[in-house]
């Protein structure tokens, strides 16, 4: 199906959607009350939900839910964020809920709608934030009705556009089905097993792995964008998107010699945004490349996972620098003996104790993981 959007008309978001406002959740309240119900709230990693909470709970704080599909919006934050809960969730007070109404509401019309709402989300960039008003007064085109003639069709109450025009809900139903993709399966099991963490020791990070240094950085408008999958390369910057890639780039014109290698870790030192690389990249300004003799896809998922949690310690310009990241303490299992006492490295490579990571343990917890072998 192609995508002509010559004849596409504008309609307010207002006409669209209808906005609910949330109301504040904390942390400690979804500890306190877990459940399974979806929790959203500003950010934008793990699109969006912040836990699980009780439903009952949410009903007897009058909080913002919804138990159908919907879109949020984050207030502040990474304002703008739009993301898709197709189980329906609760917003805290930095997010709200649109909703589409039941006569047209699909998984498939949500999910199209969700990625041209995300297309204005610069607008509330450098610290702007979405307000009911400002946010239902955007604007959007869409697909229209036409009648068998081939004139449009129109409505004599104009209930989406002051011209009448009708969003065409059907064709973005149909567009969205269209799309060409293999459902993702997994030969893994889900296992309610916990991890117990009590044999587990604190290892210094920066003992941990052989090299760290700052990137070569690149000046993004210095840059080209391309399709071409042969003679191009990620662009790593600070984003939290997209594996930390921001652009797919041209080869030409860039130095081999700043050309990173495969199997990394990349940091933003001033984000905290932490992630893998398995291809070979380039590099935007304040980006910290870690490497060690033991990294892997998998074992670094694991790491990550534990390093991100250092993430909450540099906002409002705390910036985490090399320094800091080489003495953050990650608590991670270790490697015993056969007759079950902890393993003594004598040459205390890891840590001043001779513990010694279990690499082995990390990397097949994550492959017995759902989906962990896809990776």
């Amino acid at each position: 199906m192609n995508l002509d959007i010559t004849q596409w008309k504008e309609f307010k978001l207002s006409s669209i959607f209808t906005i609910h406002n949330g109301k504040g959740i904390t942390k400690e309240e979804i500890e306190e009350n877990a459940g399974d119900f979806t929790v959203v709230q500003s950010g934008e990693e793990n699109n969006g939900v912040l836990g699980k909470i009780s439903r009952k709970y949410c009903e007897m704080m009058d909080y913002t839910f919804c138990d159908d599909p919907c879109l949020t919006v984050a207030r502040s934050g990474s304002a703008g964020f739009v993301s898709f809960q197709i189980d329906g969730c609760v917003v805290g007070d930095s997010a709200k809920i649109l909703l589409l109404d039941k006569s047209v509401a699909s998984v498939e019309i949500y999910v199209f709608l969700q990625t041209l709402l995300s297309a204005n989300r610069f607008k509330y960039a450098y610290g702007r934030k979405v307000t009911e008003s400002k946010y239902m007064n955007e604007v959007i085109k869409l697909p229209i009705q036409f009648a068998e003639d081939g004139s449009h069709l129109i409505d004599a109450t104009k209930r989406y556009s002051d011209d009448g025009f009708i969003p065409d809900w059907k064709w973005m139903e149909n567009y969205i089905k269209t799309l060409h993709h293999r459902p993702l399966t997994t030969r893994n099991a889900k296992s309610d097993k916990a991890i117990n963490i009590d044999k587990w020791q604190d290892f210094e990070f920066g003992k941990l792995i052989s090299k760290i240094y700052k990137a070569k950085a690149h000046n993004k408008d210095d840059l080209t964008e391309t399709n071409n999958p042969v003679s191009s390369i990620r662009y790593i910057t600070r984003t939290a998107e997209n594996n930390g890639c921001e652009l797919i780039v041209s080869l030409n014109d860039i130095d081999s010699d700043t050309i990173e290698e495969a199997n990394a870790i990349t940091i933003g030192d001033t984000t905290a945004t932490c992630f893998y690389q398995d291809e070979k990249f380039i590099a935007g300004d304040h980006m910290v490349v870690v490497r060690a003799e033991w990294l892997n896809k998998a074992r670094a998922l694991f790491i990550l996972s534990i390093l991100r949690k250092e993430q909450y310690k540099y906002s409002y310009g705390r910036a985490f620098l090399m320094d800091r990241i080489k003495s953050t303490t990650l608590k991670l299992p270790i490697v015993h003996n056969d007759d079950g006492t902890p393993y003594v490295d004598e040459t205390h490579k890891f840590s001043d104790d001779g513990y010694v990571p279990d690499w082995t343990f990390m990397e097949n917890y994550i492959k017995s993981l759902p989906y962990g072998d896809r990776i």
